[in-house]
């Protein structure tokens, strides 16, 4: 038998080793990609706090001659590169799952789609970061660049919820009723989260943080657009309040009681760290804390409303 015809059959028998329904590998595979994005929040912001933005000066080479980084790069080389390597792992942990998930591919369309989905964002995102270097680090190019880590948490948030069946077609969790109000609030909760961070990477854009010391700026008011970019966040921080006093009332307990704590929690922090960059000169790690809490943010007000979605109004 040829080498071809033994291929269809090889590849059966790896299929037949693999999950007919979802286990706790595919769920531990969802949590490590949602870990893994928010990861990659962090060593992005490591990256331009560190003036490491150019650290590899080229694209998609790290200099002219060397894929990698070289020592006499120094620690911005490493920096750039181990952040271009980070995204790597993450397509190994998407492909993994698309894997895992492929005996279920047209029973759990919901699941192999977002998987599918987080595995092609990773050329996208390399595509935008190669600009990113090849623009010289033009702020709106590295506000897109955040962007789109930041629908990549949204994203690996609906994952797990869907593996876990708290969410989703296949949900195995049975939520309490919620007030009919809570619904739209935890909606407009998410949608102001997503607008708070679009404001938060103009006034980044705006700051002293741009990843190199010759970056360009966007030339807007920083402080201006950071008393803007608090609007939003004020409006969230109503509306999970409001939320938790339907719960308290209400007795709800569950899922979504622990969302709403979560969201809650994260929002105030996030209020700490906003408050006490902007009255402190906008220190670098106190910018890192914050773009971490920002993806902290968005995959707790992912998940408050995709619950409050799929709970049953009372």
């Amino acid at each position: 038998m040829s080498t071809a015809s033994r291929l269809p059959q090889t590849l059966r028998r790896l299929a037949g080793k693999l999950p007919a329904e979802v286990d706790n590998t595919i769920r531990r595979l969802a949590v490590l990609s949602l870990i893994g994005q928010t990861v990659l929040v962090v060593t992005g912001g490591a990256v331009r706090l560190t003036a490491s933005g150019l650290g590899c000066p080229t694209w998609p080479r790290c200099t002219a001659d060397s894929l990698v980084n070289t020592p006499e790069m120094g620690i911005h080389g490493f920096i750039e590169f181990g952040n271009r390597l980070l995204t790597f792992a993450l397509a190994a942990v998407a492909a993994l799952m698309l894997v895992y998930l492929w005996n279920l591919r047209k029973e759990r369309r919901d699941l192999f789609l977002l998987a599918l989905g987080l595995l092609a964002s990773i050329p996208a995102q390399a595509v935008i970061g190669g600009i990113t270097v090849l623009t010289r680090l033009n702020p709106w190019v590295v506000g897109l660049h955040f962007l789109v880590s930041m629908a990549l948490v949204v994203f690996a948030t609906l994952l797990v919820n869907r593996a876990y069946g708290r969410t989703g077609q296949f949900m195995t969790r049975i939520h309490d009723p919620l007030p009919g109000a809570l619904r739209p609030i935890m909606m407009a909760v998410a949608v102001f989260s997503a607008i708070a961070v679009m404001l938060g990477v103009v006034v980044t854009g705006a700051g002293p943080h741009a990843g190199d010391a010759d970056a360009p700026r966007n030339n807007l008011d920083w402080d201006l657009f950071s008393h803007i970019h608090a609007v939003p966040a004020y409006l969230i921080t109503a509306g999970t309040a409001v939320a938790l006093v339907l719960v308290l009332l209400h007795g709800i307990r569950g899922a979504f009681r622990t969302a709403v704590f979560l969201l809650l929690g994260v929002t105030i922090l996030q209020a700490i760290i906003g408050f006490t960059q902007y009255y402190n000169g906008i220190p670098a790690l106190l910018v890192g804390a914050h773009m971490l809490g920002a993806a902290l943010l968005m995959s707790a007000a992912t998940n408050a409303a995709d619950i409050a979605r799929f709970s049953p109004v009372k």
